[in-house]
C-alpha cells in the first residue's frame, strides 16, 4: 500500500499517482513558459497507435491576449474557478492517421484513447513540477472547434486548466467542501480476468 494525504492505494504504487488530483482552487500565479513547455514535452512522449500522436493542444496563458477568449469558451461554472488558473487549454484529437507505408490517411480507431494518454502524461508532469491540471468537459465544443482553428477530422475532447493549488476559500462557497482528492473504486469493480462480469 502507498499513502499520500487522505489517499491510500490497495497495492504499492509510485506516490505520483496519488499526488495527482484535480483541484479547482488556484492561486492565479503565472506559469513560466519553460515549465509549461516541460509539461507539454511529457505529453509528447505518450504512446499512440502507429505512433500517430493525434493529440492537439491549443492553450492560453493568463495575462495574454488569448486568455479572455479561451476562458470565455468554458461554461459559467468552470469559468468561475478556472479564471484563477495559469493556463487554460483545449485538447482535440485527429481522427485520421497515416500508417507507416501508406500514402493516404485512414480513420484512427484509437485517436481519443491516445489523446487521453497524452492528457495523463501532461497531468502527471504538471504534478511533478508542483502544478495541478484539471480536465473538464463543461465548455462550448462547437465554439472551441470553430474559433481555435481545428480542422476537419479533429474531435474536440476536453478543456484543461493548469495552476498552482490555492486556498479553497478562493472558491465559490458550494465548491469548498469538495476541494479534496477523491478516492477510487476497488479493482474488483474495474478489472476482470478472462471475461467482463460487471
Amino acid at each position: 500500500m502507498t499513502t499520500v494525504g487522505n489517499r491510500t492505494s490497495d497495492h504499492e504504487i509510485d506516490p505520483i499517482f496519488l499526488e495527482r488530483w484535480s483541484p479547482r482552487a488556484f492561486t492565479g500565479e503565472a506559469i513560466p513558459e519553460e515549465e509549461l513547455l516541460r509539461i507539454f514535452e511529457a505529453a509528447r512522449w505518450a504512446p499512440s497507435s502507429y505512433n500517430s500522436q493525434p493529440w492537439r493542444f491549443v492553450y492560453a496563458r493568463r495575462d495574454t491576449p488569448h486568455w479572455e477568449p479561451m476562458l470565455s469558451i468554458l461554461n459559467d461554472f468552470n469559468r468561475s474557478w478556472a479564471q484563477n488558473a495559469a493556463v487554460v487549454m483545449i485538447v482535440a484529437s485527429n481522427s485520421l492517421m497515416l500508417p507507416p507505408g501508406a500514402d493516404k490517411a485512414v480513420p484512427s480507431y484509437s485517436h481519443s484513447f491516445d489523446a487521453g494518454s497524452a492528457w495523463a502524461y501532461l497531468a502527471l508532469q504538471a504534478t511533478r513540477l508542483g502544478w495541478h491540471a484539471h480536465g473538464m468537459v463543461g465548455f462550448d465544443k462547437d465554439r472551441a472547434f470553430a474559433e481555435l482553428g481545428f480542422t476537419e477530422g479533429c474531435r474536440v475532447e476536453a478543456a484543461i486548466a493548469i495552476g498552482r493549488k490555492g486556498d479553497p476559500s478562493l472558491l465559490p462557497e458550494g465548491l469548498r467542501a469538495r476541494e479534496v482528492p477523491s478516492g477510487r473504486e476497488p479493482l474488483s469493480k474495474t478489472v476482470f480476468e478472462g471475461k467482463f462480469t460487471g
